[in-house]
């Protein structure tokens, strides 16, 4: 069995929820701007393939760094900060 090196995990995590939290407050920032916006369309994709790259970038970097169980804890950590984000502007929303 392979042994799971909790520090790797623990240290993909912190940069996940790092990135995370930068991926869905861009959101937020531009979700409010394209509402306002005369061509709300092409604002949205391309933040939208700007914030994918920029995640993606991080955690292929996160990986090569310090291996797949950061990895893990990467994507772990998106996940939960989705959730996080995604219930959070539930209750906010009016």
């Amino acid at each position: 069995m392979t042994a799971i090196d909790w520090n790797t995990v623990l240290a993909g995590t912190a940069v996940g929820v790092l990135m995370s939290a930068l991926y869905f407050a861009g959101l937020a920032f531009v979700m409010r701007r394209a509402l306002l916006s005369a061509n709300p369309v092409t604002l949205l994709t391309l933040s939208a393939a700007f914030r994918m790259a920029v995640l993606l970038a991080a955690a292929w970097f996160v990986v090569w760094q310090a291996g797949p169980w950061s990895g893990l804890g990467f994507a772990a950590a998106f996940l939960v900060t989705r959730l996080f984000s995604t219930t959070l502007a539930k209750v906010t929303a009016p």
